[in-house]
């Protein structure tokens, strides 16, 4: 599976991480700017949200059901994030084997979102699309994409 992100516009307002020298694994990465992908299998209550930073630090979580039973996925030990940060785009990609959890020929739901922290301390939450009135990239009626 291969996800690209690109935010285009005024990045001088957005608050982006500076490159890491040696991109980790990390915790609450959707706290600054952060790109999210949700992929479930259909048919199961199970879902994985992976977090991937502009520094290149990364994270995998696994839920059991809507956001119950969190722990990190520890089939990744590292992620080839890739970031290309120019002065009016920032360019993330990911490109990984969907065997690690689960097998090529499932159906899989998808999201794509992303948090974008501005410097003037405000905070916009991106997405396909919200399905309710409060930001909550978890709910199951938002992985609107089919693999």
């Amino acid at each position: 599976m291969v996800i690209l992100y690109a935010l285009l516009g005024h990045l001088s307002d957005i608050i982006i991480q500076t490159p890491s020298a040696m991109p980790v694994r990390k915790t609450a990465l959707w706290e600054e700017t952060c790109f999210e992908l949700f992929l479930a299998f259909v048919g199961s209550s199970r879902y994985w949200e992976f977090n991937l930073s502009p520094s290149g630090d990364w994270n995998v979580y696994r839920f059991d059901s809507y956001r119950q039973g969190i722990q990190e996925e520890l089939t990744f030990t590292s992620l080839p994030v890739s970031v290309l940060n120019k002065s009016h785009s920032l360019l993330l990609s990911l490109e990984f084997n969907l065997d690690r959890i689960g097998q090529a020929n499932q159906t899989m739901e998808v999201a794509i979102s992303a948090v974008i922290k501005h410097k003037d301390d405000g905070v916009s939450y991106w997405a396909l699309t919200h399905s309710g009135p409060q930001v909550d990239f978890h709910k199951r009626d938002s992985f609107i994409i089919e693999l």
